[in-house]
């Protein structure tokens, strides 16, 4: 079952026009969370990132769009699944309502939200092999509209294709400066002695919000100093740890990358905090 502006109705009932502007220019932005319970996850997080993109994109928010409207349309949804007592993964895109070619027609918009299983409630610690190579056919550009969730995910489709095509488990992108941007799914940090750094959102990092609990963490403890910062290419191996974050993994530990292994000690610490703040909320 989908919720389709605001109505349950079947999968194969949720239809769309070719000309969704969506499909039809990516003209569209999406959240992925994550519910334990029929709980979400990190929710107020998700709703002030989902406004901040739709006003970025320069759509209409509607008035009926309060943190509240918007929960009960997703909780709609899980329990239309049958998923108010498993772990899953929702996604919730919105889209401006089709009209005229690269210049809208309308600055309106329409949602659709989609539920799926999950099997694990909470975030488990993967320490088995997770290779990564960097992706440098093409770039990310440092920048507001890199910061945001929106369909138009052209670097990550071409970088899983050639993960795939080479036997790597993941890829890390640059930006135009050459940085260390972010992995195709999530973002990322590196591990030097006690220092954790992170590239900063104005290099064209995905504003993550798990990436947010991890600096909201780190800046609370006293085993580790947080760098937002530029990471160069060159740091990667001479680094003690990487991992990846995102809303579906938690935290990804990176086992090699080119003829560097790591560890993952760092990793598995903050792993079992962030499970702490999501059973709290």
């Amino acid at each position: 079952m989908i919720n389709l502006d605001g109505k349950i109705v079947e999968e194969k009932d949720a239809i769309l026009s070719v000309r969704n502007r969506g499909f039809a220019y990516g003209d569209s932005v999406f959240e992925t969370i994550r519910i334990i319970s029929g709980k979400i996850m990190f929710w107020e997080d998700h709703y002030f990132r989902l406004m901040a993109s739709m006003r970025i994109m320069r759509m209409e928010i509607p008035s009926s769009f309060s943190p509240e409207f918007l929960e009960k349309q997703i909780i709609e949804v899980i329990e239309a699944n049958n998923l108010e007592t498993s772990p899953a993964r929702i996604r919730f895109a919105v889209y401006r309502l089709q009209g005229g070619y690269y210049t809208p027609a309308t600055r309106d918009i329409g949602y659709v939200i989609t539920a799926e299983a999950l099997e694990n409630s909470f975030y488990l610690f993967n320490d088995g092999n997770y290779e990564v190579e960097l992706f440098k056919d093409h770039y990310v550009n440092s920048g507001l509209l890199s910061t945001i969730k929106s369909n138009n995910r052209a670097v990550n489709v071409l970088g899983s294709i050639f993960a795939r095509e080479n036997g790597y488990d993941n890829c890390l992108l640059l930006n135009e400066k050459k940085g260390v941007v972010e992995a195709l799914n999530g973002n990322v940090f590196l591990v030097k002695g006690q220092v954790v750094k992170t590239p900063p959102i104005s290099d064209g990092a995905l504003n993550g919000i798990i990436r947010k609990q991890l600096v909201n963490i780190l800046k609370k403890t006293e085993e580790y100093t947080l760098e937002e910062t530029s990471i160069s290419p060159f740091e990667l191996q001479k680094a003690d740890e990487i991992f990846i974050t995102n809303v579906a993994l938690g935290i990804q530990p990176i086992s090699k990358y080119r003829k560097k292994t790591f560890e993952n000690k760092v990793a598995k610490e903050l792993l079992s905090k962030l499970n702490v703040k999501a059973r709290l909320g």
